[in-house]
């Protein structure tokens, strides 16, 4: 899928579509974003020395994982509910494409713990378990 097939599924809007391409390939979930280095979250971090925020990292992997609940999420909204053992390897800096493979650990009804790995030139730069809530966009207000 590409970044217009994407908004289909997803919520997220520029500036916060932080995927290019996005696919399901058995369980897992591969995803990318290049970063261009004109991003709103590179304009302070670090000036003349521009580095992805972590967070920014996390995020990127939580979109990543997005196609695993994708059947659920015509009619939700996903949220994160926890990002454990998250670890930074490699920095990620313009021209670098950051790499994600997703895969579902386990699902209790509307929770869903994913296990994400990202990747830059096959260099692990961040992974970590995310744990998503699916919200109602009914309820959501």
């Amino acid at each position: 899928m590409n970044r217009e097939e994407l908004k289909k599924i997803l919520p997220h809007r520029e500036p916060m579509l932080l995927l290019d391409e996005s696919e399901k390939v058995g369980e897992e979930v591969l995803s990318s974003y290049k970063v261009r280095g004109d991003e709103f979250f590179l304009q302070g971090h670090f000036p003349g020395k521009p580095v992805v925020p972590g967070v920014i990292l996390c995020e990127i992997m939580a979109q990543g994982s997005a196609l695993i609940m994708a059947d659920l999420m015509s009619r939700s909204i996903p949220l994160y509910a926890g990002i454990d053992g998250v670890r930074f390897k490699r920095m990620v800096v313009p021209g670098d494409t950051v790499s994600v493979k997703a895969r579902m650990i386990s699902r209790h009804g509307n929770i869903f713990l994913v296990d994400a790995i990202a990747t830059v030139e096959g260099e692990m730069c961040s992974r970590g378990k995310l744990t998503f809530m699916l919200i109602d966009k009914e309820t959501w207000k």
